[in-house]
């Protein structure tokens, strides 16, 4: 049951994550995950990975965050690649794809800053819409659902090895 059905899509401004944005983000990142976020594989990837803001970006409504997808700078074995995570969008927000917006925002970015690949861990069933499949041969540090181990790449690359910083 939706909270307001008859509520347009938001009118939303994409930009990339800055500092300004800081406390929405992280209030956004704690209604959607609650503290259990820093117990996860993906964070300890993030520990050691550098942040890149310019790939991350914030949707924006009324000036309010209610999206946002960070990316991280990372390798698997020998291979520079970015790190996808988290997303998150307010609960009301849900159901206008504005997840899957900042994911394509996002991988464009990171394409067109000539990264070969994004790497996450996520479900296959909402990610495989926007072009990402298993990455069977990459490790992460720590354990980890395999089938949630996901890469999307811009070529021809098959990613194999341990995540670890660049």
């Amino acid at each position: 049951m939706s909270l307001q059905p008859d509520r347009p899509p938001p009118e939303l401004i994409f930009v990339n994550e800055s500092p300004a944005h800081a406390a929405q983000v992280e209030a956004l990142l704690n209604r959607a995950f609650g503290p259990g976020r820093f117990a996860k594989v993906s964070e300890r990837v993030r520990e050691f990975a550098d942040f890149a803001p310019e790939l991350s970006f914030c949707a924006l409504e009324a000036g309010k965050v209610v999206g946002v997808v960070r990316m991280w700078r990372i390798s698997v074995g020998n291979q520079p690649v970015v790190f996808l995570g988290p997303l998150a969008v307010e609960e009301t927000e849900r159901r206008h794809g504005l997840g899957a917006q900042l994911v394509e925002r996002a991988c464009a970015a990171t394409e067109a800053a000539g990264e070969p690949a994004v790497l996450l861990v996520g479900d296959l069933p909402y990610f495989q819409r926007v072009r990402f499949a298993i990455a069977p041969e990459v490790t992460l540090p720590g354990p980890v659902d395999a089938r949630r181990v996901l890469a999307r790449s811009f070529g021809d690359l098959a990613l194999s090895g341990p995540v670890r910083a660049r």
